[in-house]
């Protein structure tokens, strides 16, 4: 009996999934240069940026669900064999990107300072400053951040992955040198870091643009400013796009909600926080880019109708997320001490941010898979709304009260904050893994 044949060859997910996982880190990497670099310049330069990249993470997660969004419309329209419907779903993926993140940056501008207050309550004055600095440039780098991420999107589903990686190298570099010499050479410190952040969006836009337009590109977008805007392919990436960003947004205001709690354990608390939050990261790189493959992949095989391969690619993705995250997080967390001494952190904050680092890298290992590759599965086939349910329950029941209540009740210290998030993990994981078990996501479409 002839074996039969899967969607895609070994080759084509395996250039599609190593750029992704590469990109996945040098996109990190933007953000931890600002935390690393800054760290110089003391804990309250640490604390500001972490504070305002807590805010900056929930904007970004809009960004990215209305990618997710048209990244899943786009996949399934290719699966299915529609390049002209691919096309123009890229192309109205980009208005929306622009609308939205310009409308952000407008309201939340003129507010900024009002917002940190009543997020994060009394925070020291030196942190306050150091927000303030951060905060500006990074504001007014979010439509280019925006367009950015549509236009990766719209190239992950063309299995273009080595391209965005490529762009991630050159955003890398120009973020680092200008940190290097903003922070060191100018001594602007925070106000540095974002600048050097801004000027990495402008150009990794820049670029990206210009390469989707290229008369060759699949989905090009020349003649984008002619349109035409498409109210019906518009409402499908919407029907992904907001369940997600809703999603994710009240991911991060709960997790904002948190950060105003860790804001009142202390300046040593939040910097211990702010590396951990890094590490954290830093455990997930491969994860993460194997989820953005997820997308491409199940979306493909779902719009071929292919339900034997949206399962099979389920189980081989989420296998790989759990080797690579072990191999990853096992020399992480031998050298623990060294990595975490690079932040700058006083004896005693290194002292507690070690067994806090160390506890996170074996619960990213045996737990976050679950809860977070899971998800891009039933995204990739639309069953957001699930996800939706799923992920607003437990975040407001463990990871808010959970901390809460450690914290105020039984006055355990920052430790509470990750232990909280680890039952958040576990309950999403479980939730997850019976929707997908019982077969009820194969009812969903989207185009």
């Amino acid at each position: 009996m002839a074996t039969l044949k899967h969607q895609f060859t070994a080759h084509e997910l395996t250039s599609l999934i190593i750029p992704l996982i590469a990109d996945s880190f040098l996109s990190i990497l933007i953000g931890m240069a600002d935390t690393i670099m800054v760290a110089r310049c003391g804990e309250a330069a640490v604390s500001g940026v972490s504070l305002v990249d807590t805010i900056s993470n929930l904007l970004i997660t809009v960004f990215s669900a209305f990618a997710t969004g048209g990244a899943v419309v786009v996949s399934q329209y290719l699966g299915h064999g529609d390049d002209g419907n691919a096309k123009s779903s890229a192309v109205n993926l980009v208005y929306i990107s622009i609308a939205i993140s310009v409308a952000m940056t407008a309201i939340i501008f003129p507010i900024r300072g009002w917002m940190v207050d009543a997020l994060f309550g009394s925070i020291e004055d030196e942190v306050r400053a150091s927000t303030e600095a951060y905060f500006v440039p990074i504001l007014i780098s979010y439509p280019f951040l925006a367009v950015y991420s549509a236009l990766t999107a719209i190239s992950r589903a063309e299995r273009r992955s080595f391209r965005t990686m490529m762009v991630s190298v050159l955003m890398n570099a120009i973020n680092i040198g200008g940190n290097a010499f903003l922070i060191y050479h100018e001594g602007l410190g925070p106000r540095g870091a974002g600048i050097a952040s801004l000027a990495s969006r402008i150009a990794g836009c820049a670029v990206m643009m210009a390469m989707m337009m290229h008369k060759d590109e699949e989905l090009n977008l020349r003649g984008i400013l002619r349109g035409p805007v498409s109210p019906a392919l518009i409402r499908r990436i919407l029907r992904i796009g907001v369940p997600s960003g809703l999603e994710g947004a009240a991911f991060h205001i709960g997790k904002i909600m948190v950060q105003s709690l860790t804001a009142s354990l202390g300046t040593s608390a939040m910097a211990i926080n702010a590396v951990a939050a890094n590490y954290n990261s830093y455990a997930n790189i491969p994860g993460i880019g194997i989820n953005l493959a997820m997308i491409t992949i199940v979306g493909q095989c779902r719009g071929n109708d292919n339900l034997r391969d949206v399962r099979y690619y389920t189980r081989l993705l989420l296998t790989l997320v759990f080797i690579t995250t072990a191999m990853v997080n096992i020399p992480l967390y031998i050298w623990s001490p060294e990595v975490i001494g690079i932040y700058g952190l006083q004896d005693s904050s290194l002292a507690a941010a070690i067994p806090i680092c160390r506890l996170c890298l074996i619960m990213c290992t045996v737990i976050w898979p679950f809860a977070f590759t899971l998800p891009n599965m039933l995204k990739a086939v639309g069953d957001v709304k699930y996800i939706l349910f799923a992920s607003f329950a437990s975040m407001w029941v463990f990871r808010v009260g959970g901390a809460y209540f450690m914290v105020r009740l039984f006055d355990m210290g920052i430790e509470a904050i990750w232990y909280a998030m680890y039952l958040d993990w576990a309950c999403r994981g479980i939730l997850y893994s019976w929707r997908i078990l019982s077969g009820r996501w194969e009812t969903k479409t989207v185009i």
